[in-house]
């Protein structure tokens, strides 16, 4: 009986080995923990995250990769979805409006995730991981809105409900009842929990930057000409 060889792979060895592993994971585990877990349980639940992060990079390692970019979570305390959830008062809002505790955890996980790229880092000699934290450059869609022309930083463009967040659990961005903001450059967030075009255009610059990186390689390091 002839045997399926399957079909080829959509590169080579070489290709495997030079290609760039972008690992961009984490945010909905940590941002549904935080939905019904008190911060200290939230933290506790990290390293079987980080672990599933690390088997994935080990294992591409394993088969030949050698390049890898792994993304921290953003500022998960100025999401509308979260902010929209009630509270007794606003003592945990710090002054930009955006919540302590959820911010918090999520620049918790990015020093342990940037920990352990550090840790790969050491095992995998030739291997180059940079690791980019993203809650700043996030954060700082919110802090500084207006100087990337936002106005309405903790809104969404598409929801229900108005302001002050725009968001309603129970009739999402999908839903026909939800109403759609007549321009999004103006809006940071799309529907709650994921950034507009706009906001993601200044985070993709910022990635690009290396200011946030480590080690601060430039992203067309990786590009064969």
């Amino acid at each position: 009986m002839a045997m399926d060889r399957g079909l080829p792979g959509p590169v080579d060895a070489e290709g495997f080995r030079n290609a760039l592993y972008m690992i961009d994971i984490g945010q909905n585990d940590i941002n549904a923990l935080l939905s019904y877990l008190p911060y200290d349980q939230v933290v506790a639940k990290f390293p079987p995250i980080l672990a599933e992060i690390k088997d994935a990079i080990q294992t591409l390692y394993g088969n030949g990769s050698r390049n890898f970019w792994i993304h921290g979570t953003g500022a998960l305390g100025c999401l509308p979805q979260k902010l929209s959830i009630p509270r007794k008062n606003d003592s945990d809002l710090d002054a930009n409006g955006c919540l302590r505790t959820y911010n918090r955890a999520a620049v918790a996980f990015n020093a342990a995730l940037g920990s352990l790229c550090d840790q790969l880092n050491a095992q995998m000699k030739d291997a180059t991981i940079v690791y980019t934290d993203l809650f700043p450059l996030k954060y700082d869609l919110v802090a500084n809105h207006t100087k990337y022309g936002f106005d309405k930083p903790l809104m969404t463009c598409c929801g229900y409900g108005g302001p002050p967040y725009n968001y309603n659990i129970t009739i999402s961005c999908q839903s026909k009842n939800a109403t759609v903001c007549d321009d999004g450059s103006k809006f940071v967030s799309w529907d709650g929990v994921h950034l507009t075009e706009a906001a993601n255009a200044i985070v993709a610059q910022g990635i690009l930057s290396s200011e946030y990186s480590i080690p601060k390689i430039k992203f067309d390091q990786f590009c064969k000409v």
